[in-house]
């Protein structure tokens, strides 16, 4: 204690004073060593993690916004158990109308305006497309673009930006595999969107059915996302008489094709891609009987086929789903995609440590070999330096007029070749 008025402290106390001093510049020293290793871009600090991202919350495509709601969601619920590493995630999500000028302008503002850390999950290839030389140029992640187009595994023009879909050119090639085993002399009507989307699945088809093509394809008409509706080029692929149809569309003009087959009485063996099977979204719409038998390939769980709900991480996608977004429509598929992607983002984010630069995003985005939270048994996403295709695995499945039904191996789809998976 300090004793009367003398102004001497007294051994005691000065002693713990000196204690209280020396264990201050320890400690002050090893807070500037700790900070010493904390390395920030725009867009992050020791609180907050800012992230960007880019959906059709509008327009032709705006089915999918539901996956923007969901992700959304997903960090609230982050947040509310501590962040990232300590950090709440702050997350921008803009509406692009699936408008590629407008997917610029959007892009513009998250990095400029609101100096995101990277942009996640922006939606759709045409968008991505219009998005990537800027953000390749600004050294800001485009991670994890929601679409299979084969251009975003480009390391070494594009080292920015990483896609997160099977590729469309191999889910093509899975089912011209499938035709050869199963229909080999079949004739093939094609509906494709007329963009890079559309015609990776072209090239896909021609990398297995080669010199036939010319043969097999009787019809293969595009559509613009413009057109109101895609019922002529529906008429025209039938006249052609082809037994089998591939319908590459996305999810409004995939249900008008199942409807306007339904209304001519027209019944091939129906090829549908992946990006249209929410049973919700798309094929409600269509009408559950016109769309029953209808083929695809898929690697994630069926949100309502109940062999699933066993299975802790559509548990754990279920208790969340309830919790924080109990509005949203259970049967459709997009909400469980942003769970999924919601959830590698978090695990990239966590990886990252107090170095959260741009720079170790990416380098941590392509070194990844993870169980996806609620995909199929045996798919895995992996990535490295010189491979972006985070998930490549897909299988056979067909929709029963109330649920997908899977059938066939898993298969392994790389760069130019079709591989069972091993059991």
């Amino acid at each position: 204690m300090i004793t009367g008025g003398s102004g001497h402290l007294s051994p005691d106390i000065a002693r713990r004073l000196r204690n209280l001093a020396i264990g201050a510049v320890i400690f002050a020293a090893g807070a500037a060593g700790a900070s010493a290793q904390q390395r920030y871009d725009s867009g992050a600090s020791n609180t907050e993690i800012r992230i960007g991202n880019i959906m059709p919350y509008s327009g032709p495509a705006s089915a999918y916004g539901i996956i923007g709601r969901t992700m959304s969601a997903y960090f609230r619920m982050v947040n509310e158990n501590g962040g990232i590493n300590g950090r709440t995630v702050e997350f921008i999500s803009y509406d692009d109308g699936y408008n590629p000028s407008r997917a610029v302008e959007q892009a513009r503002r998250l990095v400029e305006d609101d100096e995101v850390l990277a942009i996640f999950a922006p939606f759709g290839t045409a968008s991505n497309a219009a998005i990537q030389r800027y953000m390749n140029n600004r050294h800001v992640p485009q991670l994890f673009a929601i679409s299979g187009a084969s251009r975003w595994a480009d390391p070494v023009h594009f080292p920015w930006t990483i896609g997160w879909l099977p590729s469309y050119r191999t889910e093509a090639r899975i089912y011209a595999d499938y035709i050869l085993t199963h229909h080999p002399g079949a004739r093939i009507g094609v509906l494709y969107q007329n963009d890079d989307f559309g015609r990776d699945y072209l090239a896909g088809l021609k990398d297995v059915l080669q010199d036939r093509y010319p043969q097999m394809v009787v019809a293969s008409l595009p559509y613009e996302i413009s057109e109101p509706t895609i019922d002529s080029q529906i008429v025209a692929i039938k006249a052609a008489a082809p037994d089998i149809f591939i319908n590459v569309a996305t999810p409004k003009f995939a249900a008008q094709a199942i409807r306007k087959l339904a209304e001519l009485d027209w019944h091939p063996v129906h090829i549908m891609t992946n990006v249209s099977v929410s049973v919700g979204a798309v094929l409600k719409l269509a009408g559950l009987d016109n769309a029953k038998g209808v083929l695809s390939a898929g690697y994630q769980m069926d949100v309502t086929d109940p062999q699933w709900d066993s299975y802790p991480a559509m548990q754990h996608f279920r208790a969340f789903m309830a919790k924080y977004y109990p509005d949203a429509d259970r049967s459709e598929s997009g909400p469980l995609v942003a769970f999924n992607m919601s959830s590698a983002l978090v695990e990239v984010l966590r990886r990252c440590g107090d170095d959260l630069t741009r720079e170790r995003i990416m380098q941590v985005a392509t070194d990844l070999d993870i169980e996806g939270a609620a995909y199929i048994p045996g798919v895995r996403v992996k990535t490295s330096p010189t491979d972006f295709h985070p998930i490549e695995q897909l299988q056979m499945m067909r929709f029963t007029g109330e649920k997908w039904e899977w059938f066939g191996p898993l298969m392994n789809g790389h760069a130019d070749q079709i591989t069972l998976s091993p059991d």
